[in-house]
């Protein structure tokens, strides 16, 4: 595994794939997201039941699994690239003017990928963490009654905390949906937490500025037709979507 994993060749084929298949997960993570912006009760149960399906449904979990792995490898692997690199660049190789062989996102990808691991453990911590295993507030209906995590309003029934569970006439009704939608909208009313998000997702557009078209490159993907094309569907990725995300607290913030 270790040889596998020390040819220069396949540590570059490895981190194109992983970071396309981020790229995937962040349009999704995106769409998902900015259901955060439909405004009333509908706006918060139907990101609260988006919730519910991405930590409850099979195929999501495979999928989240995969995520995982993804970002690790892809930390682990940057590494070692950055690490091998080194080694093999000759003393003072291209560092007299360095601006002059390359952009500033491709020779500090390092430290553009370190800001965004770090960003990634917080947003973990802060909401995953606690959507998973913290007190996160239970979902009601409009009247007050607890909703179930398949969607359905039990009238008069109680929410037993410690187990989650709804309770009516004894009985468990099913288990208690959460309100991560209040969770998230009170902690985008810090503003230290809006500046974290919008300078990580300043990272991250950085990050693949550079990252989205050389991880075409190093699958083999560079012809003169449509390694242009490549390239500014590049910059508009690296734009919009983390635009998307950081507009998010944004707007939240400013309501």
């Amino acid at each position: 595994m270790s040889g596998f994993l020390n040819r220069s060749l396949v540590k570059k084929y490895w981190m194109a794939a992983t970071g396309l298949f981020l790229c995937l997960f962040l349009v999704g993570h995106v769409t998902g997201n900015l259901q955060l912006l439909i405004p009333g009760y509908e706006g918060k149960l139907q990101f609260n039941e988006y919730a519910v399906f991405m930590t409850t449904n099979p195929a999501v979990k495979i999928l989240s699994y995969l995520t995982y792995f993804s970002i690790l490898f892809h930390v682990i692997d940057g590494i070692m690239l950055t690490r091998a690199n080194k080694k093999a660049r000759p003393q003072g190789y291209v560092y007299n003017k360095p601006q002059r062989n390359s952009i500033w996102s491709s020779r500090n990808m390092g430290i553009l990928g370190t800001i965004i691991l770090v960003f990634i453990v917080f947003h973990m911590q802060d909401f995953w963490y606690e959507y998973k295993f913290g007190e996160t507030p239970f979902m009601v209906s409009e009247q007050g009654h607890p909703i179930t995590k398949s969607g359905d309003v039990v009238v008069d029934g109680v929410i037993n905390s410690e187990s989650a569970k709804v309770m009516k006439n004894g009985e468990v009704a099913g288990l208690a949906m959460k309100d991560l939608h209040e969770e998230v909208m009170e902690a985008f009313q810090i503003p230290w937490i809006v500046i974290v998000y919008v300078i990580s997702m300043i990272a991250i557009a950085f990050h693949l500025w550079h990252g989205f078209s050389s991880a075409f490159q190093s699958i083999g993907i560079n012809h003169d037709k449509y390694t242009p094309i490549i390239k500014k569907a590049g910059y508009a990725f690296a734009i919009v979507i983390p635009l998307l995300f950081a507009i998010i607290p944004v707007i939240i913030y400013l309501k």
